[in-house]
């Protein structure tokens, strides 16, 4: 305790300048006449007047009732005067008597709500006496700073030590300071022992730190352990699952919630709007949309939805709401450009951030990254350079990790490995292995060999059990005639039983999630689907498909095998099966866990103009919105 004590030292305040007053008054003038002078204006908050006025008081050793000096500590507070503040405290602590608990706990949240911690820290050690919320007010104020939130569970041990049992407030403020999970057990523990476990504020709290900890199962524990009369906790647990990537869940206690009787405000709703955006159903999200026009859209929820509508394709939808929005942030316009920018609409993206500009928005770190991945997506390399190094001196951000990747990505994509190798030379850290992997990526895509060997090697001291760095490797040898090499990556990863990720792919169809993978013919249609799928490669042969071999691991024997499997890929099969399925003219939309090759992509270009459908595929890294025989992308991904 001795140690914050020295790291909390008071730092010296600048003086105030209080305006000139009316002179003092005689020598002969009553004690009653100081005091209600002194009273009047403590009420009225005149507080120039009132602090001359105390330096009256003082000189006739006169001491005002402790209400009246609560109404100049409002004053102080209102006005942001800490060192009128202080000099109050001086006069407060000089009273011969105890003075009031509460009135040096009013000082101690003025402290604290002015980010005063060495002050408020000083005048708790000074405190004769200390209540329950003398306590509260140090831990919560601890709590908040994230440098020394460890603190607050040091205080709330010494407040037990002193025989203060804490409140619901108190456990709610050190609930936030959690350093661990055995202290959140701990902290459990101990509440159930105070009988607080109903009260709703600690439940809420007590989600919230289970969640914080990636624990959504013990915060559904909790709430599950007796009636919720109350939306602050239901907007708890939904938000447990939302914020831990388990939409369903979020979704299912959005519906229990309403069946409850609750109807949804802000947090809920957001909550839900990330839950599918997470889940990256585009219906599910509109169905929510429902509830919010039901509800004042302000502009969080505004921004909530732009994100939900971008990240699950519906970047139509998206435009409508950025372009009916009163209100507009920084969050609004970042939203927008990274969503234009991952639907493969960069030059819209690049045009928005212009407007933006236009608009005295200033960017942030988000926006630049939004802006860079455009330029990558696009392959607008001079725009990318001009964009990343005009950050720092136009808009005072230094580049981070995140531009440096989007940089690399951008060079590598265009085939400026040199350029790319330099800038991560010049990188002020050390380069991870996502980082290694697209300059892997673009060594395949402009068949540099050396240059594949280095990242590959980089890539596996890292992470010795990535599959997607062995696979390309060994590709990139066989593409360049090299087979033993080939054959000697797959030897290596047959002894280290490392194996290929398998394409997943996934579309909703009749509110049901129907997955495809390769090799998987567990689906009740798959023969149905393989005929269907067989019947469309003819038609898009004759409409000049040729299915490309590059686009299959080495490894597979013959020509003949390589093409089932190339044939087979998951995005082919929930593409028919979407036709199959979906009403005609409605949009086909699939998820994939693996960036698309370049044969499906061909495939479904060909397919939505055969078939006129619109299909939007998203994979880890962006989206590809496919329309009578083009794509988004422009054919650069």
């Amino acid at each position: 305790m001795k140690r914050i004590a020295a790291r909390l030292k008071p730092r010296p305040l600048p003086p105030v300048s209080v305006p000139c007053s009316p002179p003092q008054p005689p020598a002969n003038v009553s004690s009653s006449s100081l005091l209600s002078e002194f009273t009047k204006l403590c009420h009225q908050q005149d507080l120039p007047r009132a602090m001359k006025a105390l330096d009256d008081l003082e000189t006739h050793g006169l001491r005002a009732d402790p209400a009246v000096y609560s109404d100049l500590l409002n004053a102080c507070l209102s006005r942001r005067a800490a060192p009128l503040a202080i000099r109050l405290q001086s006069h407060i602590l000089s009273s011969p008597h105890s003075p009031h608990t509460f009135l040096l706990n009013m000082l101690l949240s003025i402290y604290v709500k002015l980010r005063l911690l060495p002050q408020a820290r000083s005048l708790f050690d000074e405190m004769p006496q200390r209540n329950v919320v003398s306590w509260t007010t140090i831990i919560s104020a601890h709590a908040n700073v994230p440098e020394l939130s460890h603190n607050a569970l040091h205080f709330l041990v010494s407040m037990l030590r002193h025989g203060v049992t804490p409140n619901m407030f108190t456990y709610s403020s050190v609930l936030r300071a959690c350093g661990c999970v055995s202290h959140l057990v701990q902290l459990h523990s101990s509440i159930y022992k105070h009988g607080l476990e109903s009260d709703v504020f600690v439940r809420s709290a007590l989600i919230d730190a289970y969640s914080k900890w990636g624990l959504p199962q013990e915060a559904l524990r909790v709430f599950d352990e007796m009636p919720t009369g109350d939306l602050v906790v239901w907007n708890s647990v939904i938000a447990a699952f939302a914020q831990n990537s388990n939409g369903h869940e979020a979704l299912h206690l959005f519906k229990r919630m309403k069946r409850a009787g609750f109807d949804p405000e802000q947090s809920s709703l957001t909550s839900v709007l990330s839950a599918c955006t997470s889940l990256a159903l585009l219906e599910l999200g509109r169905q929510a949309h429902v509830h919010v026009f039901k509800y004042h859209q302000d502009l969080i929820l505004n921004n909530a939805l732009l994100d939900m509508y971008c990240k699950c394709g519906g970047v139509e939808d998206a435009n409508t709401i950025f372009t009916r929005m009163a209100d507009k942030d920084v969050v609004s316009w970042s939203t927008m450009i990274a969503g234009l920018a991952q639907n493969g609409y960069s030059r819209e993206a690049l045009k928005l951030f212009d407007s933006m500009k236009d608009s005295s928005t200033q960017p942030n770190y988000i926006t630049l990254l939004g802006v860079l991945f455009a330029c990558s997506h696009a392959g607008l390399v001079e725009d990318g350079w001009c964009h990343f190094r005009s950050m720092k001196k136009l808009y005072g951000i230094e580049p981070g990790r995140e531009h440096y990747a989007c940089m690399l990505d951008l060079l590598a994509r265009a085939g400026k490995l040199n350029k790319a190798v330099e800038l991560i030379n010049e990188m002020g850290f050390e380069p991870d292995g996502a980082m290694w992997r697209t300059l892997l990526d673009g060594c395949r895509v402009h068949k540099n060999v050396d240059l594949a060997m280095h990242a590959a090697e980089q890539i596996l001291k890292l992470n010795p059990q990535d599959a997607g760095s062995y696979i390309l490797l060994s590709n990139i040898y066989a593409n360049a005639g090299r087979w033993d090499d080939a054959a000697g990556i797959r030897k290596v990863m047959n002894e280290k039983g490392i194996k290929k990720q398998p394409g997943c792919s996934w579309i909703e169809v009749g509110k049901q999630i129907h997955t495809f993978v390769l090799g998987d013919e567990s689906h009740p249609q798959i023969n149905e689907i393989k005929i269907q799928l067989e019947s469309l490669i003819q038609r898009l042969v004759r409409a000049g498909y040729v299915p490309d071999l590059n686009f299959v691991m080495k490894d597979l024997e013959g020509e003949e095998q390589r093409g089932d499997c190339l044939r087979y890929h998951s995005e082919k099969l929930a593409v028919v099966f979407g036709i199959m399925n979906l009403p005609k003219g409605q949009t086909v939309r699939i998820r994939k866990n693996l960036r698309i090759c370049g044969d499906c992509h061909l495939f479904v270009k060909l397919a939505s103009k055969l078939e006129k459908r619109t299909i939007v595929i998203r994979d880890p890294i962006r989206y590809h919105h496919f329309h009578d025989g083009a794509c988004s992308c422009g054919d650069y991904w």
